[in-house]
């Protein structure tokens, strides 16, 4: 009788174990959701599911901000690198900083407005060489007309090309990487076609920009983002690649943050450049970054350095405003149901894949969210 009782016992403290850890699994599990009722959790589960098992691959971090509410945010390991440099499989977290390559180029634009409502920039119609006497001698012909306006467009029309894999050195920024001098790289490029007429992705442009705000500021553009934009968002570190042997950082493509700075950088947009009712970037540099200049090679309409596409989902077209980094780095704005989304991931130079954050986003994320928005 004892020794049955003993068991009983037994038992009963197990089934409550199993039942406490359950719950505590059940609990940690929800935690991504930190607004449940704004986000159908069915079809964000189905989501980890693909992501798991590695159908959308090489994921590392979803975070969704719904009417400027963080409504979820989860993270997964995977292969990364840093500024090409392999890093292995990393367990990345909300506390680890990612490269967001490319869209260091939206970070870049965002501190050519705050520059333009400080006054020391004039306007976008800036002619460039105003800013480089050094190079004088490239003033002529095409390239005297050359204004701010259109190397934040990419209509520079000078010669470039990034169509090629980042691996080979016949790529143009690869060229300006390994430059004895960035900025007189991009400078004594050849004319391909007049300025502001065609639309061509050229990163050099967004080196030119951070050295106009060099030369107008003083400051670098770490650390002219650091103190006018990463502080009043409250970013807590970031890192930013230089040039080999120089202290001159990547403009175009070396920046390093956390995820949730790069969700954060969203939403300032979507609130027309105010946070914590400060106004960090003038709305109206918001507006003008988010209307289309130019049409891309790619579809869609470009922006100051962001990407405008419209995608049908759901059987209908959907607008979105978008920050674009090798490897799959995005930040998605939907000013129609009040979404940013941004995704990592470590799928640097694989331009095939077809199950990418893009795909995530068309088939359970703004599903998810638009479902609880009817």
């Amino acid at each position: 009788m004892l020794k049955s009782l003993l068991y009983l016992s037994l038992f009963i403290g197990f089934f409550f174990s199993c039942s406490s850890n359950n719950n505590h699994r059940e609990e940690t599990r929800d935690e991504r959701f930190i607004a449940i009722e704004e986000i159908d959790t069915a079809i964000i589960h189905s989501m980890e599911e693909v992501i798991l098992n590695n159908e959308y691959p090489n994921i590392h971090s979803v975070l969704i901000a719904h009417n400027n509410k963080l409504i979820y945010e989860n993270y997964w390991s995977g292969q990364d690198e840093s500024w090409g440099d392999k890093l292995g499989n990393i367990k990345h977290g909300k506390d680890d900083l990612h490269d967001i390559r490319s869209i260091s180029k939206s970070i870049v634009s965002a501190c050519v407005g705050i520059a333009i409502e400080q006054g020391k920039i004039k306007s976008v119609d800036q002619k460039v060489f105003e800013f480089f006497p050094e190079f004088k001698k490239q003033d002529t012909g095409l390239k005297s007309a050359l204004t701010i306006k259109h190397l934040l467009t990419m209509t520079s029309g000078l010669k470039w090309n990034e169509d090629i894999p980042y691996d080979n050195p016949e790529n143009s920024e690869i060229q300006m990487i390994r430059a004895p001098d960035a900025v007189g790289y991009v400078l004594s490029q050849p004319m391909d076609f007049s300025a502001g007429k065609i639309w061509k992705y050229n990163g050099g442009t967004t080196q030119l920009l951070a050295a106009i705000l060099q030369k107008t500021t003083g400051k670098r553009i770490d650390s002219f983002a650091n103190e006018f934009l990463f502080q009043p968002l409250g970013v807590p570190s970031f890192e930013w690649a230089k040039y080999p042997g120089t202290e001159l950082p990547a403009a175009a493509s070396g920046l390093r943050l956390r995820s949730k700075d790069l969700l954060n950088f969203g939403l300032l947009y979507m609130n027309g450049g105010q946070w914590n009712n400060k106004q960090i970037i003038p709305a109206l540099w918001i507006a003008d970054s988010h209307t289309s200049h130019t049409t891309t090679d790619k579809g869609g309409g470009y922006g100051y350095q962001f990407w405008l596409w419209t995608d049908t989902i759901m059987h209908k077209p959907v607008p979105f405003v978008v920050c674009v980094g090798n490897g799959d780095q995005r930040v998605f704005m939907n000013k129609e149901i009040g979404l940013v989304v941004v995704i990592t991931a470590g799928n640097y130079n694989k331009w095939d894949i077809r199950k990418n954050a893009g795909a995530l986003l068309k088939d359970f994320i703004y599903p998810a969210v638009f479902k609880r928005t009817k």
